[in-house]
């Protein structure tokens, strides 16, 4: 399987992207958005290890110190697993738990900690590299048996792999919380969700703006779940990290936020299992369409831990049952000692969503709606700035897309 970054790419093709200055955070324009500063007032994610299966994270940057856990990598998949040979997964780890120190990124889930799995992906360059370094099968399986209650995967491949196909299961089956990015090829007439996001049991997550529409970038169709923001996302420019790039887009980011809003709230309910977590994740995703007909752009909804976190809502419902296809699953315990949580079908896979609705906003007028609950922002001036109100509930921006 062709297997690649679900990219933060530049905006400018063709051009090399701005250095954003001393102070990167003010560029992080989804934390005021998501009233980050109230959400962690009630939850930083703390007791909550996100496995980030990438291009390695280096934990040397101001934001990431103290915050990898590169003791618990197992050996047979810790080959320079602190050696990031692209940037993307340092960026991933800090978008999820960064400190912010020195004027980094801050992570959504500041209080949580990640454990760093390197795998061989587009980009990794030399023989030996390769061969040594392990594929995304190996590290799956590798943090499905590792207490980190989270995976997060922001890459992506347009072909079926049986070998990561049994290991989303087996990771399922060992009570994670799997989330990816669903691609960004939706412009190459490659429109289909790609692996592994495409897979039952992995959260599929789109990219959306500053108005909550789906970049037209973003892959679409069965197998999205959520949509979170990635666009203008910033990141580390390259593996010197000297100094992060804006105006970047991927779903990659918006994986990476998706799993540190399940920290959030998996971190405030330490009791609930993975199956809670998703149910209540998709039950307060802003939408403005029927929970039962998910958008083929945006799945059930933009994220919003807020609405959990902050104002109560969003029911957990039964622990072992999948909230997607509502089928009875078996509860399973990592052997390390993880929390147990709902997973594989005793009977057979739950199909992905969606059902195929028309929801998006990429490259077209969109107009402004609300699921019945306060909304996200208000856009005022030129200079669009945001005001927050509600507590952090994402106005849905529509529009028809035909074809």
């Amino acid at each position: 399987m062709g297997v690649a970054l679900g990219a933060l790419t530049a905006l400018s093709a063709g051009l090399a992207p701005n250095a954003v200055a001393d102070g990167v955070q003010p560029k992080q324009w989804y934390l005021d958005a998501m009233d980050a500063d109230q959400l962690w007032k009630v939850s930083t994610g703390k007791g909550i290890k996100v496995a980030v299966v990438d291009t390695g994270v280096n934990p040397a940057t101001p934001s990431l110190k103290g915050q990898v856990l590169t003791a618990e990598v197992p050996k047979s998949v810790a080959f320079h697993a602190t050696k990031d040979y692209s940037g993307h997964g340092t960026t991933i780890a800090e978008l999820i738990a960064g400190t912010g120190a020195g004027g980094g990124l801050k992570g959504l889930a500041p209080g949580s900690k990640i454990v760093p799995y390197r795998v061989n992906l587009a980009g990794l360059k030399g023989a030996s590299e390769r061969k040594r370094t392990p594929d995304p099968v190996q590290a799956i399986r590798a943090a499905a048996d590792s207490d980190a209650q989270i995976i997060n995967m922001s890459f992506a491949g347009d072909t079926i792999s049986p070998g990561e196909q049994e290991a989303i299961e087996y990771a399922a089956s060992k009570g994670k919380l799997m989330f990816a990015g669903v691609g960004n090829n939706a412009q190459q007439k490659r429109s289909a969700v790609e692996y592994p996001a495409a897979y039952p049991y992995v959260v599929g997550v789109a990219a959306s703006d500053k108005s909550g529409s789906v970049g037209d970038f973003s892959a679409y169709g069965r197998g999205v779940d959520l949509a979170a923001p990635g666009l203008d996302v910033p990141r580390w420019c390259d593996t010197a990290f000297r100094s992060y790039c804006g105006g970047a887009e991927g779903t990659s980011a918006a994986s990476a936020i998706a799993s540190a809003s399940a920290a959030l709230i998996w971190s405030a309910h330490p009791d609930w299992t993975a199956n809670q977590v998703s149910r209540v994740l998709l039950d307060t995703a802003g939408r403005d369409w029927p929970k039962s007909a998910p958008s083929k752009y945006l799945g059930y909804g933009l994220i919003r831990p807020s609405r959990s976190l902050l104002h109560g809502e969003g029911k957990p419902g039964a622990a072992d049952v999948d909230p997607v296809s509502n089928e009875r699953t078996s509860t399973a315990s990592s052997d390390t000692g993880a929390t147990p949580s709902a997973s594989v079908p005793a009977s057979s896979q739950p199909s992905k969503s969606t059902s195929g609705g028309e929801t998006s906003a990429a490259g077209s007028t969109s107009k402004s709606s609300s699921d019945g609950n306060d909304q996200l922002w208000i856009v005022l001036g030129v200079a669009a700035a945001v005001v927050v109100i509600g507590g952090g509930v994402f106005a849905v921006m529509r529009a028809r897309r035909s074809g």
